[in-house]
């Protein structure tokens, strides 16, 4: 149940409270003066129960917070559905339509992702960043996927953080952080490689040529980035399998005569 405008803001002023109260307890500890003329020490027990009212307020916060998650996990699962359709050998002709489904699809993660923003002070954003991390990342990969299938063409960060109805600069609130937007790309790029085996299977013998192209574009442009996100750049060393896999299937068409002239390569 989605809680009152009023309730919300009295989490926020709660937590920013309790924040500056337990700053204030370790000047307490030490004895020293809060205002002038109140020179009486915190006693242990208050201390503590300060401190027992922020864990409170920030547990109820994180509950919220997970709640709506929960909520966008669910919507992700359902665009992955219906996107991973086109890997089946009907699939490539329904592509036009289950990209139009996943755009509606797309309209409950930006009503999800307003809820979401109510649950928190919008400057504690990195506070709580881990909780949405992995699904940002994860639509980040859908909108990139979705854009694909539509043009073949990389998507901005700036189109995937308005298809999710979030910003881009992190000074105007909820925002989409590069390391997200780069991990939902290689995520593609993984989801490509598949897409280029299963395209063989359906007898189109050139999407794989054009995948190819574009998994190598893409290869070389994180070449020139200087990667030391951990996470990140771990899922960067697997886009060296992805480019060998899609290559595989590409020298095994060229082989056998499948793969049309290089100058018809562009043509969808």
């Amino acid at each position: 149940m989605t809680s009152s405008p009023g309730a919300s803001w009295r989490r926020r002023l709660t937590a920013l409270v309790h924040v500056d109260v337990l700053n204030s307890c370790g000047r307490f500890i030490f004895g020293i003066k809060r205002t002038a003329g109140f020179r009486r020490e915190m006693s242990v027990t208050e201390m503590f129960s300060y401190i027992q009212g922020f864990l409170s307020a920030d547990q109820d916060i994180r509950e919220d917070i997970r709640k709506v998650v929960q909520t966008l996990e669910q919507t992700a699962r359902e665009i992955l559905t219906v996107l991973q359709s086109v890997h089946q050998p009907s699939g490539f002709k329904e592509i036009p339509s289950k990209c139009a489904k996943a755009r509606e699809l797309f309209c409950t993660v930006r009503t999800q992702i307003a809820e979401l923003k109510t649950k928190f002070p919008m400057e504690q954003y990195y506070r709580f960043h881990e909780h949405w991390r992995f699904v940002l990342q994860r639509l980040a990969f859908l909108a990139a996927f979705v854009v694909y299938l539509e043009s073949e063409t990389l998507v901005k960060r700036e189109e995937v953080a308005q298809i999710l109805g979030i910003e881009v600069v992190r000074e105007k609130g909820f925002h989409l952080d590069v390391e997200d937007y780069l991990a939902g790309v290689l995520i593609m790029a993984s989801e490509l490689s598949r897409l280029a085996v299963n395209s063989v299977t359906a007898g189109d013998y050139n999407r794989p040529l054009r995948i190819s192209n574009f998994i190598n574009e893409l290869d070389s442009g994180f070449r020139l980035l200087n990667l030391k996100n951990d996470p990140l750049r771990k899922r960067y060393d697997g886009l060296k399998y992805d480019v060998k896999k899609i290559e595989e299937v590409v020298y095994d068409l060229s082989i056998r005569g499948l793969a049309k002239e290089p100058e018809a390569a562009g043509d969808k």
